[in-house]
């Protein structure tokens, strides 16, 4: 182990002590959703000015050309999105140092298989015992475009996974095609941690997973018998204590307001037979019948002397009169005989 690295380390002092450049080491590419970094590691025990030169060609045509070249870079990566996402790619990237260079470190890159998805973005609502989760994306940005990645690769879905807050063991997935899903035969009133990624069936990849989302369910919408029997209950009262009390109220107020405004008051019948006569000036201004209504005395005076010659008078008038009633009295006698005395 000591020899092999004293040997390695006495080839790069010949290696610079000769002028030649070490090439750069670890060459790779970060991708994720079709942004991609050509990126590789310094060239070790060198010391002095250095920069990179980065070249691409497709690796469709074999033996081709490279197509793309970038020189005099300082740092160590390149930023190799303009490259198409469907293609497959040769890059190799070289160290310089004045009039010297290394070898070329060479890598294959391919976009779609080697970019990583990542995460969605998403939201969780918790309603009537039910969880709504939302979900959108990833996207493919260029410049000032943003296309879904799944435009890219055409089958595409998402997969929810959902446990309960504390338990690592029991998770629960569910996948679907669509951008939202109601997660149901939740238990109430307990928290729920939900994460989200996307699956390519069809490149077999899968993507990152959203950050955690946990929410808390609340009633699960099915009314218990009680409740049930609580409302039939005071509906039942209602319409027992409640309509009848009504009814009486408004009857009340009914009677009380035709009282006060509209009164039972029975006008005399005299009166109101008096009043439907037609009114004539005969009837209110004729006299009253003398015999029934006119109340007299006759006053006579009489002097001394007449009323002796009255006395006197009347001592004859009597006379007269009990003469002429005795002979009414025989004449009545004689017209009352019976017709067997007259035989």
């Amino acid at each position: 182990m000591a020899a092999a690295l004293r040997c390695a380390l006495c080839g790069c002092l010949l290696l610079c002590v000769s002028g030649i450049v070490p090439k750069p080491q670890n060459a790779r590419v970060m991708s994720v959703n079709f942004r991609s970094i050509f990126q590789w590691d310094a060239p070790k025990f060198y010391k002095g000015n250095i920069s990179y030169t980065v070249q691409s060609k497709s690796n469709v045509f074999h033996g081709g050309t490279y197509e793309k070249e970038i020189t005099n870079l300082r740092l160590t990566e390149c930023d190799v999105s303009f490259l198409s996402a469907y293609g497959d790619y040769i890059l190799q990237v070289r160290a310089e140092s004045e009039n010297n260079h290394s070898d070329w470190a060479t890598i294959r890159f391919k976009p779609m298989d080697d970019t990583v998805v990542g995460p969605p973005d998403v939201k969780v609502k918790s309603e009537s015992g039910y969880l709504h989760v939302d979900f959108i994306g990833p996207f493919a940005e260029h410049e000032h475009d943003r296309w879904p990645l799944k435009h890219y690769y055409g089958s595409w879905n998402y997969r929810i996974l959902y446990r309960k807050k504390g338990s690592d063991t029991e998770v629960t997935h569910v996948d679907t095609k669509h951008n939202s899903e109601i997660l149901s035969q939740l238990e109430p009133w307990t928290i729920y941690c939900i994460q989200v990624q996307a699956v390519i069936p069809d490149w077999n990849k899968t993507g990152e997973l959203s950050r955690e989302l946990c929410e808390q369910t609340t009633h699960n919408g099915v009314t218990p018998v009680w409740i049930i029997v609580t409302i039939l209950i005071g509906s039942t009262l209602v319409v027992v204590i409640f309509v009848p009390a009504c009814f009486f109220s408004f009857l009340y107020l009914y009677r009380l307001t035709k009282r006060v405004f509209c009164p039972s008051y029975l006008f005399p019948q005299h009166l109101r037979e008096f009043l439907s006569k037609s009114p004539s000036g005969s009837q209110f201004f004729s006299p009253l019948p003398q015999e029934e209504h006119v109340f007299y005395d006759k006053l006579t005076v009489i002097s001394e002397e007449y009323k002796n010659q009255s006395n006197e008078t009347g001592d004859e008038a009597s006379k007269t009169t009990e003469h002429l009633q005795d002979s009414e009295q025989e004449d009545s006698d004689s017209r009352t005989v019976p017709a067997s005395e007259k035989a």
